[in-house]
């Protein structure tokens, strides 16, 4: 195991001080970077992690390296951010059993994982290792939410990347042209992340992913309403298993997030009426129905659900449109975001993702754009 330091501070610790709501140690973007362990056994995480316990709740930033990210590309290293140091998991030299070892962790009610779009990541670890990513607090969901709240208006295409959040002084305020250096680096060798030994450059580039994340999710629950708090968790459940689609329809995830207790009865009696996806079916099954601290005046917004569109052999180019325009218009208009597989697959499906009616209105427009000739 490589290391800054041979005895880091107690990670576990302190991450488990964060969980309970005390405030962490400062990731002040100007101070040295934090310890960092590479991982090639499971022994060499914390027990605390490998064993997850309601007893000691952690909240750890995540992210994941690979090559071509997804169902069917190699998955590298996965980087486990502590207030008070950074594990980097090397799956190329730890193998299949290092990262099966974090399974309980990566699906534990216990442990919050702090990410920034974890679709992909989510994909990889489903398929390549039978992991369903949970409990994840995803920072892109909660940047649009925490906008919302402010009266900002989104626009259909508006999804933050990590290095503009980084770069908003209410979260961070710091630049990261780095990224672009390993973006280069990228594209002039799409193997970069199976490189062993692992250069300073890589080690310096999964760390920063990492490292400002506790800051930011501390920061951004500061700002976060109840009702808010509910959808971000509701979509960043839909974002994990977005990609992750199988014949089963998602029947062997975890539940989600329960409804507001005063929105339990209509909310389920409007997805009875209008939505009969096998998906929603399995969101009414499995929600733990239990009254939640929102006052009966607050209003509840509908709640977002995850379709899945079969496009049928060559008329994904009619729901694309020149340019995306026809899935941009979709988005504008029905106030939901579209994902397409594209080159990393599934090629053949759409995802949607949003309020049950603006998804049904989605699906309408979609499915009409397949029967245009």
């Amino acid at each position: 195991m490589a290391s800054h330091h041979s005895e880091p501070p107690d990670p576990v610790a302190a991450a488990a001080a964060a969980a309970d709501g005390d405030t962490p140690p400062d990731n002040n973007p100007e101070s040295p970077s934090p310890p960092y362990h590479i991982v090639t056994k499971p022994g060499q995480l914390p027990i605390e992690f490998l064993e997850p316990s309601a007893a000691q709740k952690l909240v750890i930033g995540f992210d994941c390296e690979g090559v071509d990210l997804c169902r069917n590309g190699a998955l590298c290293i996965m980087q486990l951010a502590f207030p008070d140091a950074v594990y980097l998991v090397d799956a190329i030299e730890g193998g299949k059993e290092l990262i099966e070892a974090c399974k309980p962790a990566l699906e534990s009610d216990h442990i919050t994982k702090v990410i920034h779009d974890c679709k992909r990541d989510s994909e990889a670890l489903y398929f390549q290792f039978g992991i369903k990513l949970h409990n994840v607090m995803d920072t892109q969901i909660a940047y649009s939410l925490i906008e919302e709240q402010e009266g900002k208006k989104r626009t259909f295409d508006d999804y933050i990347s990590f290095v503009g959040l980084l770069a908003d002084p209410r979260y961070c305020g710091i630049p990261y042209p780095e990224k672009e250096e390993v973006r280069t680096l990228l594209r002039q060798d799409p193997n970069f992340w199976r490189i062993r030994p692992l250069s300073d450059m890589m080690v310096r580039a999964a760390t920063d992913d990492v490292r400002f994340l506790l800051n930011i999710h501390e920061k951004m629950m500061e700002k976060l309403s109840k009702v808010s708090l509910w959808r971000l968790a509701v979509r960043s459940e839909l974002y994990c298993r977005c990609f992750c689609i199988n014949d089963n329809q998602y029947a062997d995830w975890p539940p989600l997030p329960p409804i507001p207790g005063q929105a339990v009865r209509s909310s389920l009696q409007r997805l009875y009426k209008n939505f009969s996806l096998l998906v929603a079916r399995h969101m009414i099954a499995n929600s733990r129905m239990k009254s939640e601290d929102i006052g009966e005046d607050v209003y509840v917004p509908e709640v977002d659900i995850l379709s899945v569109l079969d496009v049928p052999p060559g008329k994904m180019g009619r729901v694309i449109g020149r340019k995306g325009s026809s899935i941009m218009a979709v988005k504008e208009s029905c106030n939901v975001e579209i994902h397409i597989g594209g080159a990393k697959g599934p090629p053949d499906r759409v995802f949607i993702i949003g309020p049950v009616k603006e998804v049904r209105k989605a699906e309408a427009i979609l499915r009409g754009r397949m029967l245009e000739f």
